[in-house]
């Protein structure tokens, strides 16, 4: 199977990079893993001119094709993404609403292959599990519009900074056991 793992946040290398290079590592004893970073993709915002409600195809074109190639090509999805003000950072938010020509709300629709598998992991720096359920939520009602199985989730608080992952590294590691 192939996994793709996605790093949700604008920065390559903090600590929801890590948690991605962490998943990643226990994935790919079992699957072929692929981690992405929603910063490596350069997109424009959608329109909202609707024209994919009657063609199910979007009028733009650029870089946004090659991530939803990549969850063409993935049998499993983890979105791994930290609070940025109590919900996923912009960059994942413009990718989602790009997926409008997926969404399940109007016909014509384009659809992924199905039986997809999600997984949403969030994280913050505050202790207040409440903005990780958000977060998640968001995720999960994403991968619902996109007929992606909902399968599991994760929520970290207190993480700020890379180190402070590895004293959850275990959390993770079991996370990924279910996956």
């Amino acid at each position: 199977m192939n996994a793709l793992i996605i790093n949700c946040s604008p920065v390559r290398n903090g600590a929801t990079a890590e948690i991605v290079r962490i998943i990643s590592e226990q994935l790919s004893h079992r699957h072929n893993t692929k981690s992405i970073c929603i910063d490596d993709y350069t997109f424009s915002f959608c329109k909202g001119c609707r024209s994919c409600h009657k063609t199910a195809k979007c009028v733009q074109n650029d870089g946004f094709s090659d991530i939803i190639d990549e969850f063409e090509n993935a049998d499993i999805i983890v979105a791994v993404a930290p609070s940025y003000w109590a919900d996923v950072p912009a960059q994942f938010k413009a990718f989602i609403d790009r997926c409008t020509p997926w969404c399940n709300t109007h016909e014509p629709h384009a659809k992924l292959s199905s039986g997809k598998k999600g997984y949403a992991v969030a994280l913050r720096t505050g202790p207040n599990m409440k903005e990780c359920k958000k977060i998640i939520g968001t995720i999960e009602y994403f991968y619902g519009h996109m007929e992606i199985e909902c399968c599991g989730h994760l929520g970290l608080c207190s993480i700020e900074y890379r180190n402070d992952v590895e004293p959850r590294k275990s959390e993770i590691i079991d996370f990924c056991k279910n996956i």
